[in-house]
């Protein structure tokens, strides 16, 4: 069996999560070396596996998904089960858990029953509305958190309903969110701990894990910056606004002579004056209905206006080679298919080729970001369900096959 390398090398998590928001976490800390340890239903395993589209009968999702992870089955229901967990759980850095809030306590796998037998487990525990408040037992998927969030709201035109993202955005912003807080508080653990002031060496280092709440909701909500405090220092609402920025302009898409869509965002002065220059359109510079960012705002209609007229005269390419050169911040709208073709993407490979045996040759996202001295990698596509329970259950428990068996037999794992 080989792990990933990178920065995480040597470290253990186990992933108890379901479907999206936990499984991101703990991708992106098994591109950079984490062994982690998927936990699944034994015989259905991971919903996220029946997720479309399928290629050989096999869910593309979770093939990108799970990639580098090791796939064991264990059913947590069963006392012997919840035994097993945490004997697995006594050797590990991080548990990631995407169950209702209760649900863990229930089978005796809470915070208190965990730490107990190991105390530098950190628990990133990943649900709709947190674990905590009145919302924390109702069901909560992203599409519920991305409305809640106030991002929804926001998005769309002023004559249109709001729109939900094409991608689940809360479940995967929340995965980004719980990776960082793990390393946060495995720093918190290893590095930091509860260092004083003046204190000298490791002596702060206090070899202590936590619980890290993660929600759907909030780290959405988070990135919507300013808004709660404009609503209450100015009474700011945040409307729908199409693709315009509110608070900058010029801001937008814009279409070419192809019927090309491209985006351009010139929102601080310097860029918007060489924008002007580029286009060989002067009257933007002396009009004072766009000397600054807040004219602009007002007359932000008028602007978009002058840009569609000018983008809408030459060709995509044309447009870029005119504009680059001068700083124009300029980039076509692209699909899957320009993706793949893009030199910048592959020179930077950010497409990926992965020998699966189930799928063959299989191209996908490639590890983000880029580490100078430590960098990531991909070794395999996501497992079967199983694929690893003799791997892990020897070397971390060291049950023999004769053992395993009789628990396979019995539906424990």
């Amino acid at each position: 069996m080989t792990t990933a390398s990178g920065p995480l090398k040597g470290l253990k998590v186990l992933d108890l999560s379901i479907i999206v928001a936990g499984g991101t976490a703990t991708s992106l800390m098994a591109d950079f070396g984490a062994e982690v340890v998927k936990v699944e239903r034994p015989g259905s395993g991971d919903p996220l596996r029946n997720w479309g589209p399928f290629a050989n009968g096999v869910s593309l999702w979770w093939k990108v998904h799970s990639r580098n992870k090791k796939s064991i089955t264990l059913n947590l229901a069963e006392k012997e089960g919840q035994n097993l967990l945490k004997d697995l759980a006594k050797q590990a850095d991080l548990l990631v858990e995407g169950f209702r809030p209760g649900a863990m306590e229930k089978w005796g796998l809470g915070p208190d029953d965990l730490q107990k037998i190991n105390p530098g487990l950190i628990m990133v525990r990943f649900s709709g509305f947190g674990q905590t408040g009145p919302y924390k037992d109702r069901p909560g998927f992203g599409t519920i958190a991305e409305c809640m969030s106030g991002f929804v709201g926001m998005t769309g035109f002023s004559d249109s309903p709001p729109v939900l993202p094409p991608i689940p955005l809360a479940d995967e912003l929340a995965g980004v969110f719980g990776a960082m807080s793990g390393m946060m508080a495995l720093y918190h653990r290893d590095a930091g701990g509860t260092r004083d002031a003046g204190s000298t060496g490791d002596a702060g280092v206090n070899k202590k894990g936590q619980v890290i709440d993660v929600s759907l909701f909030e780290p959405l909500f988070r990135m919507c910056i300013p808004h709660v405090t404009m609503f209450d220092m100015l009474g700011i609402n945040r409307e729908r606004v199409g693709n315009d920025f509110p608070d900058a302009a010029p801001r937008s898409l814009y279409q070419t002579k192809e019927q090309s869509w491209l985006g351009l965002s010139a929102t601080s002065q310097n860029t918007f004056e060489g924008l002007a220059r580029s286009m060989d359109l002067p009257d933007l510079l002396t009009n004072p209905d766009f000397k600054d960012n807040a004219s602009r705002l007002e007359n932000r209609d008028a602007l978009n206006d002058v840009l569609n007229d000018w983008l809408g005269k030459k060709t995509t390419p044309e447009v870029m080679e005119q504009l680059i050169p001068a700083g124009g911040v300029v980039g076509p709208v692209y699909d899957a298919a320009k993706i793949a073709e893009d030199p910048h993407y592959l020179a930077r490979e950010d497409i990926i080729e992965v020998d699966d045996p189930q799928l063959g040759n299989t191209k996908m996202v490639g590890v983000v970001p880029k580490f100078s001295a430590t960098p990531g990698a991909v070794e395999h596509a996501g497992p079967t369900l199983g694929e690893h329970n003799s791997h892990i259950y020897g070397s971390w428990l060291g049950l023999e096959e004769a053992q395993l068996n009789d628990l396979t037999g019995r539906g424990v794992i």
